[in-house]
């Protein structure tokens, strides 16, 4: 692992490192904000996952986490959204290709090689931060957007490894929407029973651990009604008698600035529940 990038931030630490990923078979960058209490001792580790377009940056910059995460004492991962490089498969336009990983694990070609974002985020990843950064086990996850489906379908597929999960204006049910059937047809083919396993509103019904599930959505969202579809989430929710608490918050968009105005309830909500005795 090669540090590439490193800057002071509040009154804790945020770098940026590069390292040759297993999973993936290329270069990955990621962003880790430590705050202080990590000088002295692990810390919870709360992972961000952005949406369609950004990379590690976007969170950093825009969201504004890192002083809720210094008052509370956890540490910021946060990945970039897809493999990336010459030998990386692309596509044209942003909803395919490098920026849109969707964070599964591509079966199809030419993407089965580099896209297996799923088995990155999951499992390379936290291996890596916990082997070299001060970080204890207890792990949440969040995102937005594309990377609120991939918070959501983390957890929910990876029963125990989690201790809290949620999202903002996540796709959650990519299987029926524009976006995520043209992802999931290039990456996983034309199966659609095969989709299932990667959409958290098909996921919920099966889920071996009642993970509460915090959503946060904007009624004014330009993608709610074609690409968002939180209804089908709350259903599939209440069908499981699934805990989810789903935030409708009048007049917000699909911005950062969305982000920005609820991400220290987040931050506060993963730390109450990654410091709760197991």
């Amino acid at each position: 692992m090669e540090r590439i990038e490193s800057h002071a931030c509040f009154d804790g630490r945020q770098e940026v490192w590069s390292h040759a990923s297993g999973a993936l078979g290329c270069t990955m960058r990621f962003g880790v904000f430590l705050p202080p209490q990590a000088r002295r001792e692990s810390c919870p580790v709360l992972y961000w996952l952005s949406g369609l377009t950004c990379t590690e940056q976007n969170f950093i910059t825009k969201a504004g986490a890192q002083r809720h995460a210094a008052e509370h004492g956890l540490i910021l991962v946060v990945p970039d959204t897809s493999p990336r490089g010459d030998g990386v498969a692309d596509a044209a336009g942003y909803d395919l290709g490098q920026g849109a990983g969707f964070y599964l694990d591509a079966t199809q070609p030419p993407w089965a090689p580099h896209y297996r974002m799923h088995d990155y985020v999951a499992r390379e990843l936290p291996g890596l931060v916990e082997a070299n950064f001060p970080a204890g086990d207890a792990r949440g996850i969040s995102g937005h957007s594309m990377g609120g489906h991939g918070a959501l379908v983390a957890a929910l597929r990876n029963p125990g490894r989690y201790r809290s999960v949620s999202a903002f204006a996540p796709i959650v049910a990519p299987s029926r929407v524009p976006w995520g059937e043209k992802a999931f047809a290039a990456y996983l083919g034309e199966d659609r029973e095969s989709w299932r396993q990667w959409d958290a509103a098909e996921l919920v019904a099966g889920a071996a651990e009642r993970l509460p599930l915090l959503v946060d959505q904007g009624d004014d969202d330009e993608f709610l009604a074609s690409q968002l579809r939180p209804e089908l989430l709350r259903a599939a929710c209440v069908a499981a008698d699934h805990p989810l608490q789903l935030r409708m918050q009048p007049g917000y968009d699909h911005s950062y600035y969305f982000i920005a105005s609820f991400i220290g309830e987040h931050v506060a909500w993963h730390a109450e529940a990654l410091r709760r005795p197991v």
